[in-house]
């Protein structure tokens, strides 16, 4: 067999990419099983999105090599959101490129700024793709704490303490996932701060800004910010397009050309069909977030009951399309408990040990699925634990 590249040595297929097929095997025997796990909205997008990429089929342009740059209507789209949403202004034809998703954009960052040793600052907590990357590219992932107690934000005076001589970039990421804190302007002002003090490049992840938050904020709209920070966000959760893979990344433009240097070297450019029907979710009126909210407040309304029955406690202020739990004391561990789940009642629940040791304790629920089948997560539970105290 041919020799592994070495950057594959210390990287595992993603935990979703594993659970998922276990999960699907299991329905393949039969299996009833509730997928609380993967954060995949289940609603659709909105009706015109859809009839703007049936209507750009239609063009001449639709079906040949896009600009790697995406489409410059799509941009300023992408700049007028920013502006109207978030208070930020961008340049649309030097500080706004867009991506086949966020997810990849992790990646092109980290092959535009990153060499091997580099050391990131990567919260604990957090998404696991940082560190995936991170190991493919060959940097070093430096932890930083965020816990329950700090209202999951850094804690400042672990940074000072710290020899931050080697670390070239970090990674943050409010409204947090997995554990739905919404962070604040102060926070990116010390944030940004911080790195300028020490050279480092922000990178904020801020795909979640409008699922169940009444205050959406950019890191880009603090003084200063571009000078040291960039930001990914995403259509994916705010419009229900995770399958279109459309997200974006916004900067200085020194920051966007460096980016630039790697997608034009890994794509040909996001389908035109795609971008069209992006250009119009972007210009969706208040009405859409507004109503999408309404179903995920009534979701999570019932996924906290279920939490609760299961003696987890739940903040129930958080943001996002995640309820983060956490479990009781005498609990094992989350991976025993959530494989109990599965196999007893069929229901799939994410460990919070797959975020980093500080999610050890907790396990996170997805909102994306009906309250029908809630609804019978819960029931499930019930009579799992009523055959129990019969016993």
């Amino acid at each position: 067999m041919i020799t592994l590249a070495n950057r594959l040595q210390n990287t595992q297929e993603y935990y979703f990419s594993v659970k998922l097929r276990e999960v699907a095997q299991m329905i393949a025997n039969g299996k009833k099983v509730i997928n609380l796990g993967i954060g995949s909205p289940d609603l659709s997008p909105h009706e015109s999105v859809v009839a703007a990429v049936k209507q750009a089929m239609h063009d001449p342009k639709a079906h040949q090599y896009q600009s790697y740059q995406g489409l410059l209507e799509l941009r300023q789209a992408m700049a007028h959101f920013y502006s109207t949403k978030y208070n930020v202004a961008l340049d649309p034809k030097s500080e706004v490129l867009p991506l086949m998703g966020s997810k990849e954009g992790i990646m092109h960052i980290a092959m535009a700024f990153l060499n091997p040793g580099d050391k990131v600052l990567v919260p604990n907590p957090g998404y696991p793709t940082y560190n995936s990357v991170l190991k493919l590219v060959g940097a070093q992932a430096v932890y930083y704490n965020l816990d329950e107690n700090n209202n999951w934000e850094p804690n400042f005076d672990d940074f000072e303490s710290s020899d931050l001589s080697q670390v070239k970039l970090m990674f943050i990421n409010y409204p947090n996932m997995p554990t739905g804190a919404t962070g604040s302007k102060q926070l990116f002002d010390k944030m940004i701060a911080f790195a300028k003090a020490h050279r480092i490049l922000l990178v904020n992840d801020n795909p979640y800004s409008f699922i169940l938050n009444d205050h959406p904020i950019s890191v880009l709209d603090c003084e200063g910010a571009k000078d040291v920070a960039i930001e990914l966000n995403s259509l994916s959760k705010t419009f229900n397009m995770s399958g279109w893979r459309v997200g974006m990344v916004l900067g200085a433009k020194y920051y966007i050309d460096a980016i630039l240097k790697v997608k034009s070297n890994m794509d040909s450019g996001m389908f035109y069909g795609i971008q069209k029907g992006a250009i119009k979710a972007l210009n969706l009126p208040e009405v859409w977030f507004n109503e999408q909210n309404k179903i995920y407040t009534s979701r999570k309304n019932k996924v906290i009951k279920l939490a609760q029955l299961l003696n987890c406690k739940v903040d129930k202020n958080s943001s996002g399309m995640f309820v983060w739990a956490k479990l009781p004391e005498n609990t094992k561990s989350a991976e025993a408990m959530i494989e109990e789940q599965l196999q007893n009642n069929h229901i799939f629940i994410t460990p919070g040990s797959i975020f980093g040791s500080n999610g050890n304790n907790y396990i996170r629920f997805s909102l994306c699925l009906s309250e029908e089948l809630i609804d019978e997560a819960i029931l499930r539970v019930k009579q799992s634990q009523a055959v129990l105290h019969s016993l």
